[in-house]
């Protein structure tokens, strides 16, 4: 189930749960594109307006807000500032390791990687890409991050914490040591087995967009939120008792 974060004549924004595409691809059954369409009962192909018009995405496992217009004048009001960087984004992040201070800057240009077509890779000879980050949390080997992207690249944020040493705790492409997911087991001392093959407390990207600001149209701003979902918050409640360092 979709939920609508806020909406009003001009645009509508939703918590994408991870698992769910934002936009129509190939192999999937659905997105929140079509899903948020048939929820507010608006077209989403075609010129004429109202219809759902997208105005940038996250990726599929990233869970939170996910902003669309109503129409053509608010898709191109929103899409300048997003492409100009005006857009203020916060994402949490639960990465892999500690970092030796609590905050830093990542300005580091990307490009796509020179030998997986599905892959970005830190690159001299990529477009500009800065992303900020402060520690929220230390949790034993992991951290908590407050993340804050200044533009945004395809995967900015999972390339360029890994380049610097903290890939998010969950991640297949870029930390696949550890995609299968987070278990218990790996941080609590002691931890008893039992008959049934463990479940993990969370098994997809540990990275959630939790805030987006933006200036509305009528040019009052905006600021959206978006809490973390159960399986985010149940892996946190888990390390904050029984992750050790």
């Amino acid at each position: 189930m979709i939920d609508i974060l806020w909406q009003d004549a001009n645009y509508a924004a939703i918590s994408k749960p991870a698992g769910l595409a934002s936009i129509p691809g190939r192999g999937e059954k659905t997105s929140a594109f079509e899903e948020v369409a048939a929820l507010l009962k608006l077209p989403h192909r075609g010129e004429q307006d109202p219809r759902l018009r997208l105005v940038h995405r996250i990726d599929k496992d990233t869970s939170g807000v996910l902003l669309f217009a109503k129409n053509k004048p608010a898709q191109k009001h929103v899409s300048h500032q997003f492409q100009n960087n005006l857009v203020s984004k916060e994402y949490l992040a639960l990465v892999a390791g500690r970092p030796g201070k609590d905050e830093g800057d990542i300005d580091a240009p990307m490009a796509p990687h020179p030998s997986s077509p599905l892959k970005m890779a830190v690159s001299k000879q990529g477009r500009p890409a800065r992303t900020l980050w402060k520690v929220e949390e230390y949790l034993g080997p992991f951290t908590l991050l407050r993340v804050f992207p200044k533009t945004g690249k395809t995967h900015q944020i999972r390339v360029h914490l890994k380049s610097i040493g903290l890939p998010l705790a969950i991640d297949l492409l870029y930390n696949p040591a550890a995609s299968e997911g987070l278990f218990l087991s790996s941080f609590k001392k002691r931890y008893r087995k039992s008959r049934e093959a463990e479940r993990p407390l969370i098994s997809r990207l540990t990275l959630h967009a939790e805030k987006l600001s933006f200036q509305n149209i009528d040019g009052i701003s905006v600021e959206l939120l978006a809490p973390l979902p159960k399986d985010f918050r149940a892996a946190l409640n888990m390390l904050r008792k029984y992750a050790r360092w």
